[in-house]
């Protein structure tokens, strides 16, 4: 049985033989005079034709008129769909509902998603920046923030990307959890490591693990939208197969020159001692140090450094830096901070504050006994209110609410503007009360 599929060749020739039958017909010189334009190749026309051919050849096909009719149908849903998203508003600030539309795996232990909004959206953020997802696990609402993986130069879907973590209650339920076709909240975007709040014109991106999603996002925007940057990155993995967007990295580097590619890895028996140049990077054995970064990238310090992994990676890392010299006015990290057990805190806050209470924190009809060692999270948390706190870091700016009376001392603003902290807003994960105060949720 002869295949119904489309075939160029065939459309082609169908198109060249029917020009052909039209053009053995001579016409007269007064159907000259009236003579239409010669007809042009058309690629739609051709695929229309072809499929129409398809259709009529088929028995269960009622018509060629109700099979065109069927096609003009379905490429005006497409043309519609087209058309919301190109005309669709810009999500710059708060809630939102995502629809994944993709999901798949960068290594064996970390999973990718690409969302877009349940209504046509295009996404407009800062390259580096988190979003935070609202989820519902085992009857309880827990929020943590993912950094995306995409750049905002391509601003019609957003991506994920997820390091499964052992015993990792989020991380594990996003991976296994999440597919194709769920809807989940998040709000967002936050944070102030991106490339719009911190300028540069020569780039070091060093990263291990999963940190590696804030710089390929940024790095995607720079070859989208700046092309010619001077972009090194040195990413510290454990072995081959935990490099996470080995393609996606390897084909920019292919593209572009000024992109310098480069990998420490842990284990790696095929490598020799010394840098290995392997296709489009560069690779050393073992961990990181200055000695390595300074044969990978010689003029490490005359660029900016821009750091995110592990805790334990970017501390060593801002201390051999540190040392080596480097400007460290020009050195930014990013840094999330564990979710903390909050039946813990609220056990703690329950007998410090009875035990030591100093001050009292107001909510609404709630008074609340705080030490000056508390934060204001661990008291809202006490009471059982409802608060988002995904990062309890001071990074990512979701617990933001405002003091209207009484005194307290922070130790981070990020994510607030000037205009937020005159106002009185503050982070309740970073800030203690030092006076009885009263706080708008």
């Amino acid at each position: 049985m002869s295949s119904s599929g489309f075939s160029f060749s065939a459309a082609l020739s169908s198109v060249q033989s029917a020009s052909a039958q039209s053009a053995s017909v001579q016409p007269t010189s007064a159907e000259k005079a009236k003579e239409a334009p010669k007809a042009t190749f058309s690629m739609s026309s051709a695929l229309k034709s072809s499929a129409l051919a398809n259709v009529a050849s088929n028995s269960e096909a009622k018509t060629v008129t109700d099979a065109e009719a069927k096609l003009d149908a379905q490429a005006e849903k497409v043309s519609d769909v087209d058309k919301a998203l190109l005309s669709a508003d810009d999500w710059q600030r708060g809630d939102i509902k995502l629809r994944c539309v993709e999901k798949w795996h960068e290594t064996h232990d970390v999973v990718s998603f690409r969302f877009q909004g349940l209504t046509p959206v295009k996404f407009n953020y800062k390259p580096g920046q988190f979003i935070t997802f609202k989820l519902e696990i085992d009857g309880e609402m827990v929020y943590r923030s993912y950094t995306m993986s995409s750049s905002p130069s391509r601003p019609y879907s957003i991506v994920v990307t997820v390091k499964r973590i052992e015993g990792g209650k989020v991380s594990n339920f996003v991976a296994e959890q999440v597919n194709q076709g769920d809807v989940i909240s998040a709000l967002g975007p936050d944070g102030v490591f991106n490339l719009v709040d911190i300028p540069a014109e020569k780039y070091l991106f060093l990263s291990a693990g999963s940190g590696i999603t804030p710089m390929y996002s940024m790095s995607r925007w720079l070859l989208d939208a700046r092309v010619g940057s001077d972009i090194a990155f040195v990413h510290s993995a454990r072995s081959n197969d935990d490099i996470i967007f080995a393609d996606g990295l390897s084909s920019m580097a292919h593209r572009s020159a000024k992109f310098n590619l480069n990998y420490l890895l842990e284990s790696a028996p095929e490598l020799n001692e010394g840098v290995n140049h392997t296709g489009n990077d560069s690779r050393m054995l073992g961990r990181f140090d200055i000695g390595k970064l300074a044969l990978l990238i010689p003029d490490f310090k005359q660029r900016t450094i821009f750091v995110c992994g592990p805790e334990p990676y970017m501390a060593a890392v801002k201390s051999l830096i540190e040392t080596s010299g480097f400007n460290m006015a020009n050195f930014h990290q990013e840094s999330f901070g564990g979710a903390a057990n909050t039946s813990s805190v609220i056990n703690k806050v329950s007998s410090d504050a009875n035990s030591s209470a100093q001050f009292m924190l107001k909510i609404a009809d709630k008074n609340i006994p705080l030490s000056a060692e508390q934060t204001l999270l661990e008291g809202i948390e006490s009471e059982g209110l409802p608060i988002i706190a995904a990062c309890r870091s001071g990074v990512c700016g979701a617990c933001k609410c405002q003091v209207t009376s009484g005194t307290t001392e922070s130790s981070s603003t990020m994510t607030l503007t000037e205009d937020e902290i005159v106002a009185g807003y503050v982070l309740a994960c970073s800030t203690k009360i030092t006076s009885d105060v009263t706080l708008k949720m």
